[in-house]
């Protein structure tokens, strides 16, 4: 009996580790929302952090989509932020460095800034970079169906009829959102991971869309734990029929 209930309680854990990573790996992109806008709106985005490690995020850096004129961002208690800019004064990276201990294992955060929009319809691409306090990255840059894959915001003409509803039902237009969202910030020109090169991202891609290979694998794992825990577990029967 004894033997039993210890083969039990290790498949019973297999399985559970197994889902355990796999939902784990599933929600830790770093994206950024909205995944739709309207052209030259003044929009506000919002980029979410998560932790994948057992180690603090320390810094992230996000490049400025090419088309995309950066605004104004929200100050946010212990991280400072650093504007990398081109020689005409336009924001291509911004990074957000912790001044504190950073994010912790099993959190998250979010920065919000502003941005007006491309006049036309096109696909921003967002490179974002993050640093743990190990010295590794982790490199957002990749398509929807990577590893690593970065998020895509669609600008198109098709959002401007919900942003004009959401206007109507809440009272304010997309400029009233830029309000109080300017803070102190220092302007640097020295590099970042994020002023790597633009890749042109397809018009169809999709925020977060799709299944990504590592989830995938993933998923493959955790089945294949549990069809190993359930052999275990009739394996045990048997052995204890036999004996008893």
């Amino acid at each position: 009996m004894k033997k039993f209930f210890s083969r039990f309680s290790l498949s019973c854990a297999t399985v559970l580790l197994g889902f355990t990573l796999f939902a784990g790996w599933a929600s830790a992109h770093v994206t950024v929302k909205p995944g739709t806008s309207a052209p030259g709106a003044w929009e506000t985005y919002s980029i979410k952090v998560p932790v994948e490690k057992d180690i603090p995020t320390v810094k992230v850096s996000l490049k400025i989509p090419e088309g995309l004129d950066f605004k104004q961002y929200r100050p946010v208690p212990d991280w400072k932020v650093e504007l990398t800019k081109n020689d005409d004064g336009q924001v291509t990276a911004v990074a957000w460095v912790a001044e504190g201990k950073g994010i912790g294992p099993g959190e998250f955060q979010q920065f919000e800034f502003v941005g007006k929009n491309p006049d036309s319809d096109s696909a921003l691409a967002w490179d974002a970079f993050q640093y743990y306090s190990d010295g590794s990255i982790v490199e957002w840059i990749g398509e929807k169906d990577s590893d690593n894959p970065h998020s895509i915001t669609k600008v198109t003409a098709d959002a401007a009829g919900a942003a004009e509803e959401d206007h109507a039902v809440h009272g304010h237009d997309s400029d009233a959102r830029a309000t109080g969202a300017a803070g102190g910030n220092t302007d640097t020109g020295a590099g970042t991971g994020a002023n790597a090169g633009t890749k042109a991202a397809a018009p169809d891609e999709a925020q977060d869309g799709g299944t990504s290979a590592v989830e995938i694998g993933t998923l493959i794992l955790s089945l294949a734990a549990l069809l190993v825990s359930l052999a275990a577990l009739f394996a045990a029967l048997r052995s204890r029929k036999r004996t008893s």
